[in-house]
């Protein structure tokens, strides 16, 4: 075990960061004591979207009030975080999000996965025409 990541409890309502413990795959400090000592503390199941994972590297993009635990990884387990964890490019985003004008089909998910790719709530505005109101409406449905 060479690298280290944090799992981290995400506070309610924050944009999503890294990735969710779920879908990064198997991990085995995902079955030691200290990992199943904190989900339990902190009334958490692995399968939660608050559970999430990032590299050490990325350690200061973790909220300060959020709850978080080192975890050591394998190279190979490093990798697959990282990966997960990599965000969409933002032009390919943006581009999606340009193309919301002339369609109403999924408009929450689309709004969400732009916020979950780090795409501010005005620059959503922008690109969407829509109202900032809206976007926040929408993200909290």
């Amino acid at each position: 075990m060479a690298d280290d990541a944090y799992l981290f409890l995400l506070p309610d309502r924050h944009p999503r960061l890294g990735a969710a413990l779920a879908a990064v795959g198997a991990l085995e400090c995902k079955e030691t004591p200290a990992v199943h000592g904190w989900l339990q503390a902190h009334e958490a199941s692995v399968s939660s979207e608050q559970v999430r994972i990032l590299p050490a590297e990325a350690e200061t993009l973790i909220p300060e009030d959020a709850e978080r635990l080192p975890v050591p990884l394998s190279e190979e387990e490093a990798v697959k975080v990282r990966q997960e964890c990599a965000p969409q490019a933002d032009t390919d985003m943006e581009s999606e999000l340009l193309a919301f004008r002339e369609t109403t089909q999924d408009r929450q998910a689309l709004v969400h996965r732009a916020l979950n790719a780090g795409i501010p709530a005005q620059r959503i505005a922008q690109l969407t025409g829509l109202d900032p109101q809206e976007i926040d409406r929408l993200c909290c449905q």
